[in-house]
Formats: structure tokens, C-alpha cells, sequence
């Protein structure tokens, strides 16, 4: 077996790639970039905690993946001056898991749990108690002789952040002190993202490169700081390292992502239900076959976006292809999809 393998010790390239990713994320309120509504809750709601000298009351934060969930967890932390606690969901497995981390923290800590609607059901019976009260049954033994002890806990702040709001219970949901959802990035504040990651990442970009990236990162900062060092990767290979708008879109280009930020499965997607089933409509299972896909990946990571860009609709007989698809991948949109009434000249 090789050697790095088994080795425990992290590479210095692999240090410093994981040093650039995390120094890209905000550590305060002012560096955050976009979900204004949001913010400007958090503002109130963090300087009236330390006025009071309480811990922050409870956070759920629902949305798409990658719009800043977990950045915001950890700005909540640095404006309060804590310590984070990070952890998942399905990470926490039993009841006793849960109790070791939360003897763990201190007064006004943040206990992060991402992907909280995946917690157990018996987990979350024992996190009422310590969201409410911050104290926490065990039980000791078992059978007839088991008994309950309850402990005290420090007042601490839980994050819970989820893909899935509606996943999650009434009785878990409703003890959030605040419920909020992240919206997708309108392309400027988007802009904003890229340029200040190229400036922590060294990367010599112009106002066009960063629009253009902006533009193709489907509304996601993740994404956006991911395809800057796409091209940032393109540019010092291809080009004399600085991001231009042809750079960009040279780069951008050569990874397969388009002008509206689709990508090879995204194209494969509606490829299939544009050529081989004629538009649609075409079950789930069956489109997931076809482009060699789980059907919970393309129905939860692909579908939203085409969804949202107006390619894609959902019926009760199965997906269909809109006419914008048929445009957007040159072909000719059959007469079902652009509609009985539509003119004789938009058949071909």
C-alpha cells in the first residue's frame, strides 16, 4: 500500500489549499457579502445579546447549499467573541453523542449542527430540554434500575443550518428564537464575492473577468469562488495570470461551464430530454438512467437551477423540456413544446 496512504500528516499543499479556503470565508458582519434582510437581523439580534451579556438566542438558517450558511454560524461566533462547535446531523447518532458535546461548551458558545434535519428522532427529543432550559436528562443503567439525572448547562447559542426546512419537526423548528432563509446572489453581489477571493488569493482580475464569472456562478458563492480558481488555474497555464473577460471566458469555457453556468450533467440533462425523448415528458427514474445519475442527485442538484433558469418544468407525467432548452442547445423545439397557438414560422 502507499506510503501517503497511511500517513496521517497533511501535505503543505494540502495545508495550503485548506488555508485559502478558509480564509475565504467573512469573519464578521461587514466583511458578509448580500442577504441585506438577514444581516441587518443579525445586527440587532448579536448587539442586543451583548448588551445584555446573554448568549444569542437560537438560529436556523435554511437554504440552498453553498449561500453562506455555515460562514454565518461562524461570524455569529466571532462577533460574540466564542468559541464554534461544529458538527452534522447524521454525525450525531445517539442521545449520548449529543450529551458529550454539549458538556463541552462554555457560556454563550455556538454549537454549529449543519444538515440539522437529518438529526435522529431520539436525538432530538434530548435537544428540547437543552435548547429551552440548557439542561439535559441521562439516563444511568437500565431496566428497573435505571435512573435520571439531570445536568446543567451553560447558556449556548445552537446554528442549525438545513437544506430542508420542511424536513424538520414542528417542535425542533419552533424553539429558533430566529427562522431565516438565504436567497440566491444577485450577479453584483456575486461580483463583490469574486473580487474580494481573488484579492485573498492573489489573483490579478479586471471588472469584466469578475462579471463574467459572477455571471456563470448560478446566483452561489460557493461556486463562484470555485470557478475563480478554475480560471485562476487557466490563466497561469494558458495565459500571463491575470483574469481578463476573455480569460474568463476562454477558461470557464474549457472546464464545460456555459454563458449560463451549466455544466457537462446539467447539458446531459437536457440533451436527453430534449433528443432522445423529444422534450418530454420522461420520468424521473428514467432521466436519472440516462445520464447515469442517482435520481436524489439529479432531483436535488440539478433539477432547482434548470428549474429556476426556466429550462426544466416538473408535471404530474414526468420532466419537460421548455423551448428555451430546445434554443439553448440549437435545436428545433417540437410543436408540443412551443404550443399549439404558437406561429408557423418557430417550427422550422
Amino acid at each position: 500500500m502507499r506510503e501517503e496512504l497511511l500517513r496521517p500528516e497533511a501535505e503543505p499543499a494540502d495545508d495550503a489549499e485548506v488555508t485559502a479556503e478558509v480564509s475565504l470565508r467573512p469573519r464578521t458582519l461587514a466583511e458578509f457579502v448580500g442577504q441585506r434582510e438577514l444581516k441587518a437581523h443579525l445586527e440587532i439580534i448579536l448587539e442586543a445579546a451583548r448588551r445584555r451579556s446573554q448568549a444569542v438566542d437560537h438560529v436556523l438558517l435554511a437554504g440552498p447549499p453553498g449561500l453562506g450558511k455555515t460562514s454565518l454560524a461562524g461570524i455569529i461566533a466571532s462577533e460574540m467573541s466564542v468559541a464554534i462547535h461544529v458538527t452534522s446531523g447524521p454525525a450525531i447518532e445517539r442521545a449520548g453523542d449529543l450529551a458529550a458535546m454539549l458538556s463541552q461548551l462554555g457560556e454563550g458558545d455556538v454549537l454549529f449542527i449543519d444538515e440539522i434535519h437529518r438529526l435522529p428522532r431520539v436525538v432530538e427529543e434530548v435537544l428540547y430540554p437543552a435548547m429551552e432550559d440548557f439542561q439535559i436528562d441521562i439516563v444511568l443503567g437500565k431496566g428497573p434500575a435505571a435512573r435520571s439525572i439531570r445536568l446543567d448547562l451553560p447558556r449556548f447559542t445552537l446554528v442549525g443550518a438545513t437544506t430542508r426546512t420542511g424536513s424538520i419537526t414542528g417542535p425542533l423548528r419552533d424553539r429558533f428564537g430566529l427562522v431565516a432563509r438565504l436567497d440566491d446572489y444577485e450577479p453584483g453581489e456575486l461580483e463583490a464575492i469574486v473580487t474580494r477571493a481573488a484579492g485573498i488569493l492573489g489573483v490579478r482580475v479586471d471588472d469584466d473577468g469578475a462579471r463574467e464569472i459572477a455571471g456563470r456562478a448560478r446566483g452561489t458563492p460557493r461556486i463562484a469562488n470555485r470557478l475563480l480558481r478554475r480560471v485562476r488555474d487557466f490563466a497561469e497555464v494558458k495565459g500571463d495570470g491575470t483574469v481578463d473577460l476573455a480569460t474568463a471566458a476562454a477558461g470557464l469555457a474549457t472546464f464545460g461551464v456555459d454563458e449560463l453556468g451549466l455544466d457537462k450533467v446539467d447539458r446531459a440533462i437536457l440533451s436527453a430530454i430534449c433528443d432522445r425523448f423529444s422534450g418530454g415528458p420522461v420520468g424521473l427514474s428514467t432521466l436519472a438512467i440516462s445520464v447515469g445519475e442517482q435520481t436524489e442527485t439529479v432531483e436535488d442538484v440539478y433539477e432547482p437551477f434548470l428549474i429556476q433558469r426556466g429550462l426544466l418544468m416538473r408535471t404530474p407525467r414526468g420532466r419537460v423540456a421548455t423551448a428555451a432548452a430546445f434554443a439553448h442547445l440549437g435545436l428545433t423545439a417540437p410543436r408540443h413544446v412551443l404550443g399549439e397557438d404558437a406561429p408557423p414560422g418557430l417550427f422550422g
